[in-house]
């Protein structure tokens, strides 16, 4: 059975980053995937694909609908993973949200997702939950929800907004909160901070990945960091992540927090006071 996943967080936080190399990971476990780019920019799968700009799925609709195909739509990069990217409406016309929509219309029509694909993600933009950007949580299209953070103020307010979306959909469908995956920045006792945030929720930190150049130097040769360089320590995060992932069943429905609790939690465990040698 296929396993549907939609990785949300706050813009920048690194869901795309996070999602092409835990994809990657699991690739080398010889699943089946597809992601699908749920964001107009369409840079979902650049790091799969080489950098390689694909059609969206909106650019061959406004081109020639009749040349929509699986073979058109869908490019094949590292480790044999497909790749989709909804693409979006021109700048200022139009909503964006609605790509999203017809973008999996389209894949289903067509036959993309097949019994033999162990996993799809959907990489969605932003930490945007309404309309049609919370359309895989909504249509129940991903039955499995994580949430990319990080111990930033702004991070921790997106993901547990995000939760409201997850909790809301749940009463009406099977989509689950499967855990929090935090992108580390290098914030002070962010560890901590994000385990007792993911517990306050009613849920668990399923992995916490280090901070580390080689995932820039690895995007700016357009690659995921177990293509370039597949025997460093952050590949092996990935990897870990792939497998954490894979053996996950705790799934809930997310309690999200109050934003006064919110911020006791990030005083808590953040830095209470200056650095003595500190100047400003």
């Amino acid at each position: 059975m296929t396993r549907q996943i939609a990785i949300y967080g706050k813009g920048g936080i690194g869901k795309s980053t996070t999602t092409q190399n835990l994809a990657a990971g699991l690739a080398e476990m010889d699943k089946k995937i597809m992601v699908v780019g749920c964001d107009p920019k369409a840079d979902s799968t650049r790091l799969i694909l080489g950098g390689l700009n694909q059609d969206t799925v909106l650019d061959v609709i406004r081109d020639n609908i009749s040349r929509a195909s699986l073979d058109t739509l869908i490019k094949t990069g590292f480790g044999g993973i497909r790749c989709v990217e909804s693409g979006g409406p021109e700048p200022g016309v139009g909503c964006a949200g609605r790509g999203i929509i017809t973008a999996i219309t389209m894949l289903e029509n067509l036959g993309a997702y097949t019994e033999e694909l162990d996993y799809v993600f959907y990489d969605v933009l932003g930490d945007v939950v309404c309309g049609g950007f919370a359309m895989p949580i909504r249509e129940g299209k991903a039955k499995e929800i994580y949430i990319v953070a990080s111990g930033e103020m702004m991070a921790l307010y997106a993901a547990n907004n995000i939760c409201k979306g997850i909790k809301k959909y749940a009463r009406q469908g099977e989509v689950r909160l499967g855990g929090i995956i935090c992108n580390s920045r290098n914030v002070d006792n962010e560890n901590d901070l994000l385990r007792a945030f993911a517990g306050e929720i009613g849920s668990h930190l399923i992995y916490f990945i280090p901070r580390n150049n080689v995932v820039q130097y690895a995007e700016l040769n357009r690659k995921t960091v177990i293509d370039y360089q597949r025997e460093s320590p952050q590949a092996n995060e990935y990897r870990s992540l792939a497998k954490a992932i894979d053996t996950n069943t705790a799934f809930t429905i997310p309690q999200p927090v109050e934003r006064n609790r919110l911020e006791e939690l990030m005083l808590k465990y953040g830095m209470m006071e200056l650095p003595s040698n500190y100047r400003i």
